[in-house]
């Protein structure tokens, strides 16, 4: 799936080492019953929810739920359980640090804005998870502060940024730097990258 996505982009070429890496880290978390927690900033923010959706729920496939599952919710009540077994589908957890409003806005008017997501990791975060950060400078003051909460909790920490070397590229433990440095181009960029690593879970653990 890489080389399907050199094909496309091949700006990306450079890249695919560190996505296979990226890919790594998040397989063996999930495998064994890790969490993703995922963080950006602006138009990050939402590539950020645009993962989450895409690893919580059907992305390319459809995911039915296993036997097991099926009867587990059949025997907890018959006929919400089966209604649930037809339509529920298999998810990677991961949670999205921007979607929770409530939480971000109190933390930071009662302590300090820019450690809103370092006080989720804190709170979310257990050893063996993954905090993806997602930054085109690779300067964002609340994601290093989350990255740095994220290492001392025990998580691998992958980053998404551009082209430049970053404090938040020396922090992570495999930076993907697409090969651009505006903005806008770095996110037109972002969104193959996360694709690719979303499909290549998808098959990994939803192969039928």
């Amino acid at each position: 799936m890489i080389s399907q996505l050199t094909e496309r982009y091949p700006a990306l070429a450079h890249c695919s080492g560190a996505i296979a890496k990226a890919y790594d880290i998040l397989a063996t978390s999930f495998s064994n019953g890790g969490t993703l927690l995922i963080a950006g900033n602006g138009g990050s923010a939402a590539d950020a929810e645009h993962i989450c959706a895409e690893l919580m729920k059907g992305f390319r496939k459809k995911r039915p739920l296993s036997p097991e599952e099926k009867k587990a919710l059949l025997e907890a009540d018959r006929p919400m359980g089966e209604i649930l077994s037809g339509k529920l589908q298999g998810a990677l957890p991961a949670i999205a640090l921007s979607a929770c409003s409530p939480l971000s806005s109190a933390y930071a008017n009662d302590c300090d804005p820019v450690l809103a997501y370092a006080q989720q990791v804190n709170g979310y975060g257990r050893s063996g998870d993954v905090f993806f950060a997602i930054s085109t400078s690779g300067e964002s003051r609340n994601l290093l502060f989350a990255a740095v909460t994220a290492k001392a909790r025990g998580l691998k920490v992958i980053a998404l940024t551009g082209n430049k070397d970053s404090s938040l590229s020396r922090l992570a433990d495999v930076c993907i730097k697409v090969p651009q440095s505006e903005t806008y181009l770095v996110q037109e960029l972002h969104l193959p990258v996360y694709h690719c690593l979303c499909n290549m879970l998808e098959e990994k653990f939803f192969s039928e």
